[in-house]
């Protein structure tokens, strides 16, 4: 027990002040936790970790050797030629989320990712590079070279991928990666196209189609709705001359693609709609024009006179005069006359539409109805494939369509051809890849037959499971119901070929379905699939028509990632049994515009192939969208790099901002960096500082000797507030099990934040006092382990959302539990189960009702400016509901500290000043009432007290002959007897009053409590923790605060947990930390804080004639406080002394002055 003097000197937490110190020298079972914490450092080091010590692989490998369930998912493939944006990092959370949680539920989860090759992204990229402008451009540098230059870039920015993904803390295996442009991938593909083609499921055929003439290739119909754009365009109205007509007169049409005309071949009007043959008074012009549309040429009525009226159906066959003469030989017997189809509407243009076949889908059917054109022929299509004028119309030859509206209507003008024209604003669609406008024009291309299974895909997709179902009963099923064949050809050069040879006659065709076929079939053995390789390879005949040669085009990209369930595992030619053991797929995850995309070809290709669609549930994400409302564009810069905000906030506080966010319903989210640095302040600090607090209070019990271990599992208490943190967390933990089994992120968030508010703002901060000690060892035991296991727990079903996060605080976690029992990760562990013992929901009501009304409490001290530190004189709660009261009651101990209010009063008498007010619930009431609404909702309004009063007790009510009951009225309880020092609050049924009348007594506590806080402050200020012993000392001349503080001592004590003692007290060798003036409502003070040392009582004073040089001696002692000495032995002027510890020495200086000399 007897301990000599050795020097320490430290540098003080907080500060550069340099002192003597006790000395705390003691080993704790857990980590000390710093005060401050930078998330994303922090994050780095856990990634460190996880790479360390191989934690994702390992945990596949161990659900592998424990034969766990396999839990199938399919990773759509992002291509490699552009860097992640937030799109794909929401994606990326989603689905990392839900395969972690399927992982911790005791499945085999592989995460194998992909990559997307091929395609227009790739060749657009590599045409702007080469500055290559047509097809030919390519065709003079070779295929084989351009294909090349095509493969250079494909993974150009895969390492920033493989970087983003790993900082983002998604776990998959990007090592052991698909590639879209492998040769095991494209030889899976042909097998897929071979399936189809031998159910008859796909054919050749000449459409109208949406083309680039960008990248001089047809798109497919969903293709060509993903990018449309407000644009302005020409538009005209155009004279035909009827051939023969006597006055002459003129069928008119109107467009808004002037460089169709020189293609015309007919024009259609609707069969039973109204035409009128109307002449222009002031040119005498006559025109033949819909009705209902005359306003388009004629502003007034005085303008123009109505000659005659007749039926579309009237003016079928008129022949009228070509406005070019470009195909009048070849056509001039069956074209250049009027059609009737009923697709014509009179809502627009004149209700006369001219046709060009090779450049409508609608004039194209019509014509060909009408033998204008003829099935198989070459229709008249004078642009080639970059889409410029060809020969075939020399005067406007090498124009691209575009830019030759201008001149058409030009060269129209002087024949008088040209009625009018001006601009028109529309919506427009346009190249997705190239961001260039598309044209509609008959081409030969490969189609799927999906409008013949197009049933089919309806029932499959009516199988699966979508979040939101919104989205599949409507906007996917809509889409599915109106299905067209699928153009699945491209006339493009990077990507898969299609595997298809035919003869010269087209009479032969033979489809290859692998690698060895094609050897087979050719005696050719390749070893990649690409055009460049097999374009050149020739199949002999079996019909004698001599060689057959391979289609030019490249399978659409679509096809290839549709085709991905299948060809990321090489089947069927590997993997067979593995595959078909684990298909359809449990989960997939992609954006909304991929309902038009990649959901959409996977249930094409799932049901061509199997029947099925191939996966069973899926969660669609919405669009991300700048904070302005606008597409994030690089170009703008409207949008914050998400790199830089996961440096500056953490990957887990963008994870979580994004998961809880409208995007998970499917909505659109403005991006706001703000809202994710809100992430950091509201969530992510208080959860670090409800686990510091449970270390630090561990540490503390430690240090004392009173530290038995934590205690696991349900804990029985009595205290209401341990019941009901652990009920509520037995919810958490079965909702969130319930919510995640249907896929609904969106509701599990909110619930887990809930509860973390729960946690850190309720359940700590009302049993601070017991965690710090204040209440008894046996108290602080026990509020310890309930707050270990309800945090621990919580921090498990966090753990899929905050990964980084989690598995920070559990490395420090696991140290309380026995050693068997630890894991190298925390996603290593089983999803938590409710714990059934703790379940309370008539607890978890009780305190969510005193949580309602203290919060009706501190909004009612902010509108009246009354801070929480001043103490109230009382608040009443009256409500009908004696349960509400009596709960309130229950909890009245922790209302009255909340609130900081001296009493409570609960009572069902309201008195003349309470009254009543009623609104209708307009969600519930609006679809059952439907036109009778606004009428019910008037008298509900006009409802008076009495009548509100009888429906309370009856439960129903009649209202315009409408029987109302239970939350068809939201009812108000309100207050007339507010004054200047009362505030009323109404809730759910419960009038909240609060008197904040003050009297001295009130105001001298509430002062009190302001210098605690100011201390406290001071604290924080210096990064002191509860295990740092400190003094603390006040220098003031106001009479008044030195009464509040010797009046309040015990309660300033127990709250700082060390006495406040005047500055004088104040001895030479202290070693200060921090010193601050302040203001507390007026009165100036001035607060110190020392380092805890020894302190000499009078008594020890007496043991040495040098007193300075022993206090000094003795202050500078240091020890272990666990096991304090009961003397010390200190040199002092070439002597020692030697002091016993509370007659000679105390801990504080409080003690020592207030000690006697025995």
């Amino acid at each position: 027990g007897v301990l000599h003097v050795h020097y320490r000197r430290e540098c003080m937490r907080g500060g550069a002040v340099s002192a003597l110190s006790l000395c705390a020298t003691m080993s704790s079972i857990v980590q000390d936790v710093p005060q401050d914490i930078k998330f994303p450092e922090a994050e780095k080091e856990v990634l460190e970790y996880w790479d360390k010590n191989d934690c994702f692989q390992k945990s596949l490998r161990m659900s592998r050797e424990e034969n766990r369930p396999i839990y199938s998912f399919y990773d759509g493939p992002p291509f490699a030629t552009g860097m992640p944006h937030y799109g794909h990092i929401l994606a990326g959370t989603i689905k990392d989320v839900v395969t972690r949680y399927a992982h911790m539920n005791g499945y085999r989860v592989e995460r194998k990712w992909g990559w997307d090759c091929h395609g227009l992204p790739v060749e657009y990229e590599i045409d702007q590079k080469l500055g290559i402008k047509s097809r030919d451009d390519v065709l003079k540098m070779s295929v084989k070279a351009y294909n090349a230059e095509c493969r250079s870039v494909v993974m150009r920015y895969a390492d920033e991928w493989k970087r983003v993904v790993r900082r983002m803390a998604r776990w998959i295996d990007m090592e052991n990666d698909y590639k879209t442009l492998d040769l095991k991938y494209m030889e899976s593909v042909w097998w897929v196209c071979k399936q189809l083609f031998e159910k008859d499921l796909i054919y050749r055929g000449y459409k109208v189609m949406p083309y680039s003439t960008a990248c001089s290739t047809p798109l497919s119909n969903f293709e060509a709705g993903q990018n449309y754009k407000d644009v302005s365009d020409p538009e005209c109205v155009v004279a035909f001359p009827v051939i023969g007509a006597d006055p002459p007169i003129s069928l008119v049409a109107w467009t808004t693609t002037p460089w169709t005309l020189p293609s015309n071949l007919a024009l259609c009007v609707h069969p039973t709609l109204d035409y009128v043959y109307i002449k222009d008074k002031k040119s005498e012009a006559r025109y033949i024009m819909g009705k209902t549309r005359i306003s388009q040429i004629f502003k007034k009525e005085a303008d123009y006179v109505i000659e005659k009226e007749c039926k579309g159906k009237d003016l079928e066959g008129l022949k009228y005069e070509p406005l070019f003469p470009y195909f009048v030989e070849d056509k001039a017997e069956v074209a250049y006359r009027v059609l009737t189809d009923t697709y014509v509407t009179d809502d627009g243009g004149t209700g006369v539409v001219h046709q060009a076949p090779a450049f409508g889908e609608d004039d194209y059917r019509v014509c060909l109805k009408s033998g204008v054109i003829v099935k198989g022929e070459a229709v008249p299509c004078p642009i080639d494939d970059d889409g410029r004028f060809t020969e075939k119309v020399p005067d406007f030859k090498g124009l691209h369509v575009k830019e030759a509206d201008k001149p058409i209507l030009a060269h129209l003008k002087p024949g008088g051809r040209l009625v009018k024209s001006g601009a028109i604003k529309h919506s427009y669609p346009f190249c997705w890849r190239s961001d260039t406008p598309l044209i509609y024009r008959v081409i030969p291309s490969w189609f799927v037959k999906v409008e013949s299974i197009r049933e089919r895909l309806v029932n499959n997709n009516a199988k699966t499971h979508w979040v939101p179902q919104a989205v599949k009963e409507k906007r996917f099923h809509n889409w599915l119901e109106n299905a067209r064949d699928w153009a699945i050809s491209r006339n493009r050069f990077w990507g898969t070929p299609l595997p298809i040879w035919r003869s010269d006659d087209w009479e032969e065709v033979v489809c290859v379905g692998s690698v060895a076929e094609l050897h087979e079939l050719s005696g050719v053995l390749v070893t990649d699939l690409h055009k460049d390789t097999i374009d050149d390879i020739q199949i002999p005949s079996k019909q004698g028509k001599g060689m057959l040669k391979r289609v030019e085009e490249v399978f659409d990209c679509w096809f290839e990632s549709g085709s991905m369930p299948y060809a990321q595992c090489h089947y069927p030619f590997e993997n067979k049994e593995a595959f078909e053991a684990s298909f359809p797929g449990d989960f997939i995850a992609e954006g909304l515009d991929q309902t038009r995309g990649w959901f959409y070809t996977l249930v094409v290709l799932g049901t061509a192939l199997f029947d099925t669609a191939p996966f069973k549930n899926v969660i669609v994400n919405g669009l991300v969208l700048a904070q302005d409302g606008k597409k994030m564009s690089k170009r703008l810069k409207n949008y914050p790099d998400p790199e830089i905000v996961v440096d500056t906030h953490g990957a887990d506080a963008l994870r979580m901002y994004l998961i809880n966010s409208p995007v998970v319903r499917g909505e659109e989210l403005r991006f706001r960096e703000e809202g994710v640095k809100d992430v950091v302040r509201d969530v992510l600090l208080p959860w670090y500082n409800s686990y510091r607090f449970l270390v630090q209070s561990v540490r503390r019990m430690e240090r004392e000797g009173e530290f038995e271990g934590i205690k696991q599992g349900h804990i029985v208490s009595d205290n209401v507030m341990d019941q009901w943190i652990q009920a509520a967390c037995a919810g958490l933990v079965q909702f969130v099990r319930k919510e995640m089994e249907a896929y609904r992120l969106y509701t599990v968030m909110p619930r887990l934040l809930k509860y973390m508010d729960d946690l850190t703002n309720w359940y700590i901060k009302m049993n601070r006092p017991r965690l710090k000690g204040s209440c008894g060892v046996a108290e602080c035991r026990l509020s310890a382990d309930i707050l270990f296991n309800v945090l621990f727990t919580l921090t498990r079903c966090m753990s899929p959302f905050t990964p980084l996060f989690c598995d920070k605080i559990y490395q420090n976690l696991k140290l309380f539990q026995p050693e068997g029992e630890r894991a190298d990760s925390i996603h290593h562990l089983p999803f938590p189960t409710a714990n059934l013992d703790a379940m309370d929901e008539r607890m978890e009501q009780k305190v969510s009702r005193m949580q309602s009304f203290v919060e009706k409490g501190r909004n009612a001290r902010d509108k009246r400016g009354v801070s929480l530190r001043m103490p109230i004189r009382g608040c009443t709660a009256i409500c009908q509901d004696e349960t509400v009261l009596s709960d309130l009651r229950d909890l009245e101990g922790y209302i009255k500290e909340e609130l900081n209010v001296r009493e409570l009063i609960t009572t069902t008498e309201e008195g003349d000043s309470v009254t009543r007010s009623a609104e209708p619930d307009n969600a519930v009431l609006g679809k059952r009432l439907g036109k009778a609404m606004k009428e019910v909702a008037t008298a509900v309004r006009a409802l008076n007290n009495a009548q509100l009063k009888e429906f309370e007790v009856k439960g129903s009510i009649d209202v315009c002959g409408h029987t109302l009951s239970g939350t068809d009225i939201k009812m108000a309880l309100n207050f007339s007897g507010a004054s200047a020092n009362v505030q009323a609050e109404s809730y759910e049924g419960v009038l909240a009053i609060f008197d904040m009348e003050q009297d001295e007594s009130l105001r001298r506590e509430g002062l009190a409590r302001e210098i605690v806080a100011r201390v406290q402050r001071m604290r924080k200020a210096a990064s002191l923790s509860l295990e740092d012993e400190i003094e603390i000392f006040y220098e003031t001349a106001d009479q008044a605060l030195k009464e509040v503080i010797a009046e309040h001592a015990a309660t300033i004590r127990g709250t700082l947990r060390v006495d406040m003692l005047a500055k004088d007290k104040l001895r030479p060798y202290a070693a200060t930390i921090s010193t601050i003036d302040e203001d507390i409502n007026g009165s100036p003070i001035s607060l110190t804080i020392t380092r805890a040392c020894l302190h000499c009582t009078p008594a020890g004073d007496s043991l040495s004639s040098d007193v300075e040089a022993l206090r000094t001696a003795v202050a500078a002692v240091s020890f272990d406080t666990k096991t304090p000495p009961k003397e010390v032995t200190v040199s002092v002027g070439g002597g020692s002394v030697t002091l016993q510890i509370g007659t000679h020495a105390a801990f504080t200086l409080a003690a020592a002055l207030n000690a006697t000399s025995s």
